[in-house]
């Protein structure tokens, strides 16, 4: 038997911001049993070869491949059964002032920045795309209200952005 048969060379897939943000977000609320613990060690590996400062991938590798507290964990499988399935979610969400607003929302993707998740949403009240910390959120709860399709990757960080034409 060859010796590539028994040790494969390995080759990183190429993943978007997206699906990285996908695999993190699944894994948060796994919990901390064994199969979680080897796709985590997997999703670290998708970070070996990224050419970012060091401590950018540390903070959001860490904040990946780290458990959501169980409330979180409901809170963020709500909103990913939501994405999924195209509806509507309705937030209970406290800002930065700590004031309270329950909002209807399109959720278009979750993602990663810094220490924090967040959901990319398209807010009704506020007409617009808001991200909205899981941490912040008292409540988040699903409706049958059919839910717009949004493009995650027009949401996303580190999104290549179009060029505007020139005009003379």
């Amino acid at each position: 038997m060859a010796e590539n048969a028994l040790f494969p060379i390995r080759t990183l897939p190429s993943l978007t911001a997206a699906e990285i943000a996908a695999l993190g977000l699944s894994l948060a609320h796994l919990g901390a049993g064994p199969q979680s613990a080897t796709a985590r060690r997997a999703l670290r590996h998708l970070f070996d070869d990224m050419e970012a400062p060091t401590d950018v991938i540390a903070t959001t590798l860490a904040t990946l491949t780290s458990p959501l507290d169980p409330a979180t964990a409901r809170r963020a499988r709500t909103a990913a059964g939501a994405i999924t399935a195209r509806l509507v979610v309705r937030l209970h969400y406290a800002d930065a002032r700590g004031d309270v607003t329950i909002r209807e929302v399109e959720p278009v993707t979750c993602l990663v920045h810094g220490d924090h998740w967040y959901l990319v949403a398209w807010c009704r009240l506020r007409k617009g795309v808001r991200a909205f910390r899981f941490d912040r959120m008292l409540a988040v709860e699903a409706t049958e209200i059919p839910a717009r399709p949004h493009r995650a990757e027009r949401f996303l960080p580190f999104q290549p952005r179009p060029k505007a034409l020139a005009t003379n």
